[in-house]
């Protein structure tokens, strides 16, 4: 899984429980090194549950900017035309 997305470490949201078959997944994809000697899982598995108990990811504090995509900003066209005709023939 995080070979498909590029990524070093990550985190898979669920629903449910994870299922076995998933959870072998999150074992297959082994430890992820920090630049600190530190190792952490390089995919967690966690329930929405357990994240609306307060539940964090594992992950190395020292380099949390680095292992989020930020999505790109986006601000919506301002609009050119904010008149209504109001009487009948108008606009």
């Amino acid at each position: 899984m995080l070979h498909r997305e590029k990524a070093e470490i990550g985190v898979f949201l669920t629903f449910d429980e994870p299922t076995r078959p998933m959870l072998r997944e999150a074992a297959e994809a082994g430890l992820y090194k920090s630049t600190d000697g530190s190792t952490w899982p390089r995919l967690q598995i966690l329930t929405i549950q357990q994240i609306l108990d307060g539940k964090q990811p594992d992950y190395p504090a020292h380099r949390r900017d680095a292992t989020f995509k930020k999505a790109p900003r986006s601000r919506p066209a301002p609009a050119e035309n904010l008149t209504l005709p109001l009487l009948p023939g108008e606009g």
